[in-house]
């Protein structure tokens, strides 16, 4: 896809950001790696803290991990003052994960002025562990 309005300043500013606004993704120490036009490459760790009873991260830790990476990937493809709300996800989880780090790769492979479509592939130790879809509602910046 081409992504003529990509500004590399929003991208730049949000390599480093995961966790500024705390929240769910400072708790869960996302962390953004490579954020480029339409991509993004994060990580998280799968701590114990995070393991269920039976030593398996929680679904609901890469629930939050796709819903995250979903928002963060348009950011530097729509305008500048504009916002995206999720719309909906799906996931598939594809096998336990107990420990290591996941590393989910996001990208957009639908974008229009009101929403945008992408998929989140995630893996832990290099083994896939999540394959996602989701759509965004973009907001326009207040004039």
């Amino acid at each position: 896809m081409d992504f003529a309005q990509f500004d590399q300043r929003i991208a730049d500013g949000m390599l480093g950001a995961a966790t500024a606004a705390g929240g769910i993704s400072a708790y869960l120490d996302f962390r953004h790696i490579e954020l480029g036009p339409g991509r993004l490459v994060a990580e998280m760790d799968a701590r114990d803290d995070l393991l269920t009873p039976f030593g398996n991260l929680h679904g609901g830790c890469l629930s939050a991990f796709v819903d995250h990476c979903l928002g963060v990937v348009f950011y530097p493809v729509i305008p500048r003052g504009a916002w995206v709300a999720t719309t909906e996800f799906k996931l598939n989880l594809l096998r336990p994960v107990s420990g290591g780090v996941c590393v989910a790769t996001s990208e957009v492979i639908s974008l229009s002025k009101r929403s945008g479509v992408a998929r989140i592939d995630i893996t832990n130790d290099g083994a896939p562990v999540c394959a996602a879809q989701g759509t965004v509602t973009i907001v326009a910046p207040k004039a």
